[in-house]
């Protein structure tokens, strides 16, 4: 689908704490409608330390809202090649940060398995996972209700580089790429998983992404190499949650019509 076709709401707020709370409290309402709607929520976390303050929240609100987090699955758009107990596991870092404060069924957190000696069973299986768990509701894609995503100052996001083979799949739907500019591999979700979900929630923060955010977003977007900029949910929502640092560089009338 063409980018500009597709729904995209942006969300401006002051500093990166407003930002994680306006963000936590979207978060929350989809999963309550998604519950509501269909009796559970499949919900795909961010990795790096930018989400650190949206989980922080989000466990911070525990007891202030009726989040129904026992009917929610937690998938992981991305993972490190390290052990799930590292300090740089996307997984460890959610865990200490959400996951260990809400009253999810350890069954329904399903950690990418991304320190196996063999990365590509490893993704095949973890896409299986997915399909098993996840409803497709008669596409062939499964459809998540959320998929949280970051922006890297390189325009990368999940763990789709710029230049990588991985951002121009359109069959797999989970990959082990190796990422040259890192040294090493990841794992991810493929932009088919990723653009099939319902909604898809971008959450930025601090100048260094202000220049690509702008890029993304600009008119000349839709030409931009950021992997970024594909991210494009062709039947679903995405919301783009930003701090003032982040979006500063955007076009005024964007920036103005931010809630």
């Amino acid at each position: 689908m063409d980018a500009s076709q597709h729904h995209r709401e942006f969300f401006v707020l002051p500093t990166p704490q407003c930002a994680a709370q306006k963000a936590s409290s979207l978060f929350s309402t989809r999963i309550i409608q998604a519950v509501a709607e269909r009796r559970k929520c499949m919900i795909a976390l961010a990795g790096g330390s930018t989400p650190r303050m949206l989980y922080t929240a989000l466990a911070g609100a525990v007891g202030d809202c009726d989040v129904p987090w026992d009917s929610v699955h937690v998938f992981f758009s991305d993972e490190r090649d390290v052990p799930h107990d590292h300090v740089d596991s996307n997984y460890h870092t959610a865990q200490r940060t959400l996951l260990d404060f809400v009253p999810i069924p350890p069954q329904q957190v399903h950690p990418m398995p991304a320190d196996s000696a063999d990365l590509t069973a490893a993704a095949e299986s973890y896409e299986q996972a997915i399909r098993q768990t996840v409803p497709s509701n008669g596409g062939e894609i499964p459809r998540f209700d959320l998929v949280l995503l970051g922006v890297g100052a390189d325009g990368h996001t999940a763990s789709l580089f710029p230049g990588g083979e991985a951002i121009e799949e359109t069959e797999r739907l989970v990959l082990s790429p190796y990422v040259p500019s890192l040294g090493r591999h990841r794992m991810t979700f493929t932009l088919p998983l990723i653009n099939a979900a319902r909604c898809v929630m971008m959450f930025v923060t601090e100048s260094d992404k202000a220049s690509v955010v702008a890029e993304m977003f600009g008119p000349q977007g839709q030409a931009s190499s950021a992997p970024a900029a594909r991210v494009c949910p062709s039947a679903g929502e995405h919301m783009v949650v930003l701090d003032s640092a982040a979006a500063q560089k955007l076009a005024p009338a964007l920036r103005s019509s931010a809630s």
